[in-house]
């Protein structure tokens, strides 16, 4: 099983290089195809509903079906969405493309992949490819590889500038990269055909779950719930937060998120170690509230640099506790379930997420910062509900067992 987590090394480095430019192109390809704002926006809502959707078939076909058949199927999908917009430009291809195939929708800044209706499916499959102690440098290590892998694809995003200044028509240029992302598509069906998966090998081994299934889903989708709002509030915002409070423009900007993303990689590799230190659910909460407390002190920041300095030390924050909280969430669930308690548990958030922006930017212009302490607002009610949920239940790698006599 070791072999395994080699090849989803592999899947996650081509699906997030892929991701990352597809997402930057995807609404700049409707808008030249002729597409208001209203119509981009229209057919990014619809297709995340079905992504909703497709997140919660995937948690349920992955426990039952098999979660390594769910990613071959969905890299299909996303060849078949590829291959769908280098064609054509109609709005039903667009909104299945990006709802089934996962074209044009990333996990944000420094997220290294860890989003999307295949997160389901491979978070079991690294749990049952390493060992116990080892789960938490695995998701540490697959993130890592996914935030750097993300930060090649975004530079592939000017390719087609390049092309339209060498003679090409903008919709030639952008679908070329839909056709490159099919290909990547098929590379991601053949680098998960080696993965083994046998479903019975662990289930018939483990011991009882410290929290049944409904209960698991339940605090998780209430945390995940609150953290969705805060998300909602910050992300989809900020950059206009800080076009509004500093005046700055896109070169800025990109400068700041190229720095995020570099800087958010590393301490992906360094969550193992201090979760060895803490354990999972206090690594989750003192991460998170360090990054809480950089967080409030952006609304205070006398220039865009510094407030950019703040926005970067709370993504490494978030960050270096991202692995341990993948770990835990897998390793206090019965294996069978694996692939449902992480869609069901985190649609919550896919959900509210969709609402905390229309409240946010309808404030904005009473109350400029509302996306900074909406956000803080709602993040320190999950960290709150976090710890309330799990501070009492360590992790499997974390339980003292008897020596035998």
């Amino acid at each position: 099983m070791h072999q395994n987590i080699r090849w989803l090394y592999l899947g996650r480095a081509l699906r997030s290089f892929s991701t990352a430019f597809l997402t930057v192109i995807f609404p700049l390809y409707l808008d030249r195809a002729g597409y208001s704002a209203a119509a981009i926006g229209l057919i990014l809502g619809i297709s995340g509903a079905v992504t909703v959707l497709l997140v919660a078939g995937v948690g349920y076909v992955g426990d039952v079906w098999g979660r390594k058949r769910v990613i071959l199927a969905l890299a299909l999908l996303a060849l078949v969405g590829g291959l769908g917009l280098g064609w054509s430009h109609a709005a039903w291809v667009a909104v299945l493309a990006s709802g089934l195939g996962g074209i044009g929708r990333g996990g944000g800044a420094g997220s290294g992949g860890s989003w999307g209706p295949v997160f389901p499916a491979e978070q079991p499959l690294v749990v049952e490819s390493v060992p116990l102690d080892r789960r938490t440098e695995a998701f540490g290590r697959l993130s890592f590889i996914g935030v750097l892998a993300g930060a090649a694809g975004s530079l592939v995003a000017g390719i087609p500038a390049w092309l339209h200044s060498h003679g090409w028509s903008w919709l030639t240029a952008y679908q070329s990269l839909f056709f490159a992302s099919a290909g990547l598509s098929l590379a991601m069906f053949l680098v998960t055909l080696p993965i083994h998966e046998d479903p019975n090998s662990s289930a018939a081994k483990e011991p009882p779950p410290p929290l049944p299934f409904r209960q698991l889903v339940g605090r998780l989708g209430l945390t995940n719930a609150l953290n969705g709002l805060g998300i909602g509030f910050l992300g989809p915002l900020l950059t206009y937060w800080f076009y509004r409070r500093y005046g700055v423009g896109p070169a800025e900007i990109g400068v700041v998120y190229t720095i995020v993303n570099l800087a958010s990689a590393f301490p992906y590799l360094w969550s193992a170690r201090l979760t060895r230190r803490l354990g999972a659910v206090r690594t989750v909460v003192v991460t998170r509230g360090i990054s809480l407390v950089s967080l409030a002190l952006m609304a205070w920041a006398p220039s865009f640099w510094m407030a950019g300095l703040l926005y970067t030390l709370r993504m490494v924050f978030n960050s270096l506790g991202m692995p341990a909280r993948q770990s835990y969430m897998m390793g206090v669930s019965a294996s069978r379930y694996r692939s449902r308690v992480s869609a069901f548990g985190s649609l919550p958030s896919q959900i509210t997420m969709m609402i905390s922006p229309t409240i946010a930017g309808s404030l904005m212009n009473t109350f400029l910062d509302v996306p900074i302490w909406g956000a803080f607002l709602f993040m320190g009610l999950n960290l709150i509900a976090y710890y309330w949920a799990f501070h009492d239940i360590p992790a499997p790698d974390e339980v003292k067992r008897p020596r035998p006599t």
